[in-house]
């Protein structure tokens, strides 16, 4: 049976292919769309396979109210309303376009999450190559169908659901058409300590859903990513800024160029590690085999003598025959004079 396998824009996706970095761009933008155009080139640089945007207005995701239930307490945005975040978090509409045409320019794969059907609309009009469904609208099926009814590849995180909530997102990925669909491994505390990911949740969820898999790291390095790929992660999220001092929402728990360069070379080296089940001689240990250790003559001895424990010891390298036919060797006759510090032949001892 194959491996589960998507493509977006061309890039083969799942275990038997390197990690698909993504760079989330978010908030990070800070107001500016020259910082946002200068986010996706550094992504480039930096190897990552994509640059995913947010799509929504403070409108579209939430309302203008300040009741109680709409206060935000404690954390990155303590003293907010969820309006407030928003209106200051989203990525102008009219930036689209222009950031879909600079991706394009740089070859580097661009899509985005939707958080409501006008936001998927506008994607269709860019020709996004896929969708992203955010943690927090895992639970909205509605909006799961309407993305799936693009037929466009679709990635789902899975940040505060249960394995039902999960399972009843898929469904309705594939009730509304979906054909290609991943679903990743995330923890939705920003940021969320490594702890908290249960990292073994990756190997359950891949056999459970039978689904590409990956992570959506909100971790403050790059270690839990790493490591998620020796479980099986084929796609590896991460939040990504220019500079984590940079005051916007999202900037204090995001990745700077230099990590997220360390993050795309290491996750991929993670997964040629992997490799195969391989016993056999690797082509790196071919020239150190001769200094394995065999049996070496340590005196000389004349053609009859016999072969006693203090003539024999096995030492490096490894001309000789090999250690575990000591025990045939010790109490045999030998057939040929031979020197200390020269290896044991068959020759000499005649072993059958």
């Amino acid at each position: 049976m194959s491996n589960p396998s998507i493509s977006i824009a061309g890039r083969r996706i799942g275990v038997d292919e390197p990690p698909y970095v993504i760079a989330e761009l978010s908030a990070n933008h800070n107001g500016k769309l020259e910082t946002a155009l200068r986010i996706i080139e550094e992504a480039k640089k930096a190897g990552a396979d994509a640059i995913k945007l947010q799509t929504y207005t403070a409108d579209t995701i939430t309302l203008n109210s300040d009741a109680e239930e709409f206060q935000i307490r404690g954390g990155l945005w303590d003293g907010k309303t969820l309006y407030q975040l928003y209106q200051e978090a989203h990525m102008p509409w009219e930036w689209h376009k222009p950031l879909f045409e600079h991706a394009h320019k740089l070859d580097i794969t661009i899509f985005s999450s939707p958080f409501d059907n006008t936001a998927v609309d506008l994607l269709e009009s860019l020709n996004a190559p896929a969708y992203k469904i955010a943690s927090f609208e895992v639970v909205d099926l509605p909006l799961i169908k309407y993305v799936a009814s693009t037929g466009k590849p679709m990635i789902i995180s899975t940040g505060m659901a249960d394995a039902e909530e999960i399972a009843e997102a898929i469904e309705a990925a594939h009730e509304g058409g979906c054909k290609e669909l991943a679903v990743l491994h995330c923890v939705s505390g920003y940021p969320a300590p490594a702890e908290d990911y249960n990292l073994r949740t990756i190997l359950d969820m891949a056999q459970r859903f039978g689904l590409v898999t990956g992570l959506s790291d909100h971790t403050l390095d790059n270690t839990t990513a790493i490591t998620s790929v020796a479980l099986g992660a084929s796609i590896i999220e991460k939040h990504f800024t220019l500079d984590r001092r940079g005051g916007g929402p999202d900037d204090s728990f995001s990745l700077e160029p230099q990590e997220l360069v360390e993050l795309c070379r290491n996750s991929r080296v993670a997964w040629s590690a992997l490799g195969r089940v391989d016993y056999g001689r690797k082509s790196s240990e071919q020239g150190n085999a001769k200094f394995r250790r065999s049996l070496y003559f340590v005196k000389d001895l004349k053609k009859g003598d016999l072969i006693t424990a203090d003539a024999i010891r096995s030492v490096r390298p490894g001309f000789g025959l090999a250690p575990k036919e000591l025990d045939k060797i010790i109490g045999r006759r030998i057939r040929k004079d031979v020197c200390g510090n020269t290896p044991v032949t068959n020759e000499a001892i005649g072993l059958d």
